[in-house]
């Protein structure tokens, strides 16, 4: 079970806290909201949400100092878990309306859905597939349904950083972990039990 200490969620303007705050609170942990850096830098475990477009996020980050916030705070062996833009943004560029630098927490780039004929945004429900072992998956089924909506999605330089995939007109990255650093391209809080698991299973990870 979650060891009791709060779970910092990043708030630099972009991200759909309350829900992100709800599904902590429904897995058993203390959520908690701030935009300061210095306690970023101090948190045990952090949540970076997103809702938008990449560029707009990586500035609000940085006006905040946030950006080596998070960098220091993983430096140090904080858990960090990104949700939705939040994963994105922990890659090292993307593609989105031009070219931008990220947080740089997991090597690859961030680029769009081109398959002809397919529908972007990717919007509903859709399958991961487990591709290695991983805590984020403890307890959830192979095949499991979790809730998407991105246009854009991550391409881990490595295999290795790779923890699940998913069927949209191609195989894509669902969840990425690099050492003590995971992130899930779909919206768990909004992904009834499969999603509550998986927020729990993060709040347990030490």
């Amino acid at each position: 079970m979650a060891d009791g200490s709060e779970t910092i969620i990043i708030d630099y303007g972009m991200g759909n806290l309350r829900s992100v705050e709800k599904a902590v609170s429904a897995a058993g942990g203390r959520p908690a909201f701030t935009g300061d850096p210095m306690a970023v830098r101090r948190a045990a475990r952090l949540i970076l949400p997103g809702v938008g477009a990449f560029g707009d996020a990586m500035v609000n980050l940085r006006k905040q100092g946030l950006d080596d916030a998070i960098r220091e705070a993983v430096g140090r062996g904080a858990s960090l878990l990104g949700l939705c833009l939040g994963l994105q943004l922990l890659f090292s560029h993307s593609e989105e309306f031009g070219s931008h630098e990220g947080l740089g927490l997991i090597p690859g780039r961030v680029i769009r859905f081109r398959t002809p004929n397919l529908r972007v945004p990717h919007v509903g429900w859709n399958q991961i597939e487990g591709v290695q072992p991983n805590p984020l998956l403890n307890g959830i089924p192979e095949g499991s349904y979790f809730y998407f909506v991105h246009s854009y999605f991550v391409e881990p330089d490595r295999p290795e950083d790779i923890v699940s995939l998913t069927e949209y007109g191609r195989r894509f990255c669902s969840i990425a972990c690099r050492d003590t650093v995971w992130g899930a391209q779909f919206h768990p809080e909004k992904s009834q039990d499969a999603g509550k698991r998986l927020i729990r299973n993060f709040l347990e990870i030490r």
